[in-house]
């Protein structure tokens, strides 16, 4: 996932017989800040919210003043490359501290990220599972952890370029071994638009993340069971999160051929 988006969303009801009026309190403009930087360079997003009403969800902003410093010295500024996108090519380092400034209209916002070092893909297969009576679709992802040390992971499966499903995970059930990861996709006789179909085109990213972005995007994960807002990753009161991460991709092309059946009982 190369960004988050944050959506407002307007909630509309309809009666046959009489009109329902919607009692809202309009919610003060907030700065979201979603950034990068890896391998293949550096990636910040800078725009705001909208009201409930509007018929965006974010508006570009093109005024921030964007800037990497590291504790190896790095001290770069981004330059704004389209609108609300602030692109360079400085790349991470595995083991560098990086910290993120944005200036914007007289607000400063700030967070820090340690990049990690590359994670290791042993797996990623497509399995029938039976849950009571009915048959599920799963993608079983396998990784080998990162010996020795705290690991946190960012897993992200793209259909045909679209988000599709994504997790984290941490290493403190099977440290130093196997990781599993499993994605419910779908019930067998569904016809939703979850359902994949044979030729569609699966992107599977997965990243080394620190324990600061795990905890945002496990909060972020948590919000729909616990109706809150995710964890602050920022001071300066903004929205949004920054991490300095290592990745790789795997892609595939779906087909029903390539499923296997799990005889386990779950």
């Amino acid at each position: 996932m190369r960004r988050l988006i944050y959506l407002l969303m307007a909630l509309g009801l309809t009666a046959c017989e009489k009109e329902i009026t919607m009692d809202y309190h309009q919610a003060a403009k907030r700065y979201v800040v979603e950034g990068h930087i890896n391998g293949d360079g550096t990636e910040v997003r800078v725009s705001t919210t909208n009201n409930v009403e509007d018929n965006t969800t974010v508006s570009d902003v093109n005024n921030a003043v964007v800037r990497i410093t590291g504790d190896d010295g790095t001290d770069v500024t981004i330059p704004l490359a389209r609108n609300g996108y602030y692109r360079s090519k400085l790349h991470g380092i595995p083991g560098t501290q990086y910290q993120l400034d944005v200036e914007v209209d007289g607000h400063h916002f700030t967070s820090t990220s340690i990049m990690q070092r590359t994670p290791v893909m042993k797996e990623f297969k497509l399995v029938w599972k039976k849950m009571l009576t009915e048959r599920y679709l799963f993608g079983d992802l396998r990784l080998q952890d990162i010996p020795n040390e705290s690991n946190w992971y960012f897993l992200h499966i793209y259909r045909n370029g679209l988000g599709y499903r994504w997790a984290v995970m941490k290493d403190d059930k099977n440290p130093n071994k196997e990781l599993q990861q499993l994605f419910t996709f779908f019930r067998d006789g569904a016809h939703d638009n979850d359902v994949l179909h044979d030729g569609d085109e699966l992107r599977i990213v997965i990243r080394a993340i620190d324990q600061r972005a795990y905890d945002y995007l496990y909060s972020m994960q948590q919000m729909s069971s616990t109706a809150t807002n995710p964890i602050d990753n920022f001071t300066g009161g903004c929205l949004g999160y920054f991490s300095a991460n290592s990745e790789i991709e795997y892609y595939q092309e779906f087909s029903y051929n390539d499923v296997v059946e799990d005889d386990k009982d779950e």
